[in-house]
């Protein structure tokens, strides 16, 4: 996977993304723009921008770290539940904390998100029929008692209508003043970035890790604290964006091998260009409307998490 590829798309594609929406915008209107059109790009092109490629590049390499880490290519933060308990952690905040401001919110999302990837592991440890198909569909059954527990309280709070909002991701609500905290995830992935080796070391196994002198324990709870955090700031911003930290570390996995720090400059560029070409699909089929990133990536996703389990079973044969 050609590196100058992924960042010919990005500048493209992010090119396009500006100019188009309902508010016409076109690359001439530039260099005069209307006081609308100024305050269309400052307020809310540029943020929906910026997102898309924070959310696109973060999602993708948390979904590398938990593959790593758990030696498993079909676990992300959708099929480990971590997702699921990051939405359950901005339940609880609606309800306890009414008005707390976003930092509260993430921070209760992030606990509850660290909360549910450590009971995964944990349940991980216990299973002994460790089949590469049947851990993340243990996975899958653990998000959704997460998820049937987040629906009922939501019901019996009248919430049901603010939780939907972060069931499926959508950037079109994404102005200025309410997308900033995706600059959280940045410095983490500068972490992610210098811990990449250890973090393959880690994906070889405890025993391994320990020979080699690797603090193995220690190792995990970092990536999973990352996995965490950038997951309820995506969650709290944009909402549930699913399949995208599955289907993206796979494709870079089969071009580039697994060493992850030779993988995580393409596991992000190729993010941010997945979720770009999905948000633009989206603004595009049914134009002025839109159709939500979730929806979108769920679709396209899903469809490339079968095509992986197809092509898995046929080497498998």
């Amino acid at each position: 996977m050609k590196k100058r590829y992924l960042v010919t798309a990005l500048i493209i594609l992010s090119f396009a993304s500006i100019f188009i929406g309902v508010t016409p915008i076109s690359p001439l209107d530039m260099f005069d723009l209307s006081e609308e059109q100024a305050h269309t790009m400052a307020a809310s092109r540029i943020p929906r921008l910026v997102s898309i490629l924070i959310a696109g590049m973060s999602m993708s390499i948390c979904g590398m770290i938990m593959q790593q880490l758990t030696r498993n290519k079909f676990v992300s933060p959708t099929t480990a539940g971590t997702m699921d308990s990051a939405r359950l952690g901005i339940l609880v905040s609606l309800m306890i904390f009414t008005s707390a401001p976003p930092l509260v919110k993430a921070a209760i999302s992030f606990a509850f998100a660290l909360l549910g990837t450590f009971i995964f592991m944990k349940i991980l440890e216990k299973i002994k029929f460790k089949d590469t198909v049947f851990i993340p569909l243990v996975g899958l059954m653990f998000g959704s008692i997460v998820s049937s527990i987040t629906t009922f309280f939501a019901y019996k709070n009248d919430l049901i209508q603010n939780m939907s909002s972060w069931l499926h991701g959508d950037f079109s609500m994404i102005i200025r003043g309410q997308y900033e905290l995706m600059y959280i995830s940045l410095p983490v992935l500068v972490i992610a970035y210098l811990f990449a080796n250890k973090f393959t070391v880690a994906g070889m196994g405890e025993d391994f890790s320990v020979n080699l002198g690797l603090n193995y324990r220690k190792v995990v709870n970092i990536g999973l604290i990352i996995v965490a955090m950038v997951t309820s700031v995506v969650v709290l911003t944009v909402g549930m964006i699913p399949f995208l930290g599955l289907v993206v570390p796979n494709i870079v996995t089969i071009f580039r091998g697994d060493n992850l720090k030779k993988s995580l400059p393409q596991t992000a560029m190729l993010g941010a260009v997945f979720v770009l070409f999905c948000d633009i699909l989206g603004r595009l089929i049914i134009f002025p409307y839109e159709i939500s990133i979730g929806l979108t990536v769920g679709v396209i996703g899903s469809g490339i998490f079968i095509y992986l389990l197809l092509r898995r079973k046929s080497y498998e044969s």
